[in-house]
């Protein structure tokens, strides 16, 4: 376990491998960034934006996001081409994690700062073409979005509620299935955040409070925790050459609860050794075509 590259995040999440670049991108969502560092750490992009990033995923020509308050591709030069505003309601309302699924569209859900009640985080899927589609309503933190190797099953958290939700996911259509509760966290005394899915279809969880990252059987067990160095993991992604490295972003600053005086909090770690191997990540489709 090392930690990657020199810079340091306020908020980093979204992690996400670029293999033809072997690139590793990410966000920084309190400085309104979007970086990418190559197989060495070192620093190839930087753009900052005029709102926050809460997710990206990458697209057959740069990346795809989920800004604050709606749906972008980002261009290789950095430029922004909006794809779709969906009425994700007023106030302290963000977007903020998100994934891309195996056919090549782009979900991300929203947060309410603060958790405050009634419950008005959604869940939303940006099909082909640019339309947004809400999923689920009644959320708070939406968090650790993945989806099962085959596509066929779509994860995800409310982070306050403390429980890894599982739905059937029509590879079609992006239809959902009834939700099922695959890992009880709250059990565990862990707290959710980012998540990824090797290739045997374990998820790996951003346990945000311990400190940990979790391995979770596709049968729901806890198979192992992972200790970290660093204080307040948000998100892991795989990548490497082989796909054999877990990154991990951390939190120095949320703006809100989290924060640490810790000298490299807010750095990103990478994780050999694990015998884990991720599944490159599926291109946004930014049109009417499905990869079935």
């Amino acid at each position: 376990m090392a930690l990657f590259g020199s810079h340091a995040n306020l908020l980093g999440e979204s992690p996400l491998w670029d293999a033809v670049r072997a690139w590793l991108w990410w966000v920084d969502i309190r400085r309104n960034q979007v970086l990418a560092a190559d197989s060495g750490g070192v620093l190839q992009r930087e753009w900052t934006f005029d709102r926050p990033v809460g997710a990206i995923g990458l697209a057959e020509d740069g990346l795809v996001a989920a800004f604050a308050d709606g749906f972008a591709l980002i261009d290789g030069a950095g430029g922004i081409h909006w794809l779709a505003s969906p009425a994700i309601g007023a106030g302290a309302i963000r977007f903020n994690d998100g994934k891309v699924d195996r056919q090549g569209r782009f979900l991300s859900g929203t947060m309410q700062h603060g958790g405050q009640a009634p419950a008005l985080a959604t869940l939303w899927r940006l099909d082909h073409g640019g339309r947004a589609v809400r999923l689920v309503r009644g959320l708070r933190l939406t968090n650790a979005i993945c989806f099962s190797p085959c596509g066929g099953l779509l994860y995800f958290a409310d982070s306050l509620e403390r429980v890894i939700r599982r739905h059937a996911y029509d590879r079609a259509t992006g239809a959902i299935g009834p939700r099922e509760d695959f890992f009880d966290c709250a059990a565990h005394d862990l707290a959710p955040d980012g998540a990824t899915v090797d290739g045997e279809g374990r998820l790996w969880v951003a346990m945000v409070l311990s400190g940990q990252i979790a391995c979770i059987s596709p049968e729901g067990d806890l198979v192992a925790l992972v200790d970290l160095p660093l204080p307040y993991p948000s998100c892991p992604a795989f990548g490497g050459r082989d796909m054999a490295t877990l990154y991990v972003t951390t939190i120095r600053d949320s703006g809100h609860r989290l924060k640490s005086d810790l000298a490299d909090a807010g750095r990103m770690l990478a994780i050999s050794g694990l015998e884990a191997r991720g599944i490159p990540e599926t291109r946004f489709v930014p049109d009417n075509h499905i990869r079935n």
